[in-house]
């Protein structure tokens, strides 16, 4: 049972979780073999204050 984390930056629409799920479990299935019923995706979503890059945290530019 493959298990799949995408984490980002939170402000995507359903719709867009949505249709990620979707073409994240049929890439996962096709490339392992595992029928879709078994992928699984969790999504995390991080607000710019909890994210940094290069020492700054995304919040602060």
């Amino acid at each position: 049972m493959p298990y799949v984390t995408v984490k980002m930056l939170d402000g995507r629409t359903e719709e867009q979780k949505k249709a990620l799920v979707e073409k994240v479990t049929d890439a996962v299935s096709e490339t392992t073999g595992a029928p879709k019923e078994k992928v699984v995706v969790f999504i995390e979503e991080m607000t710019k204050n909890h994210y940094a890059v290069a020492g700054k945290r995304l919040s602060d530019e």
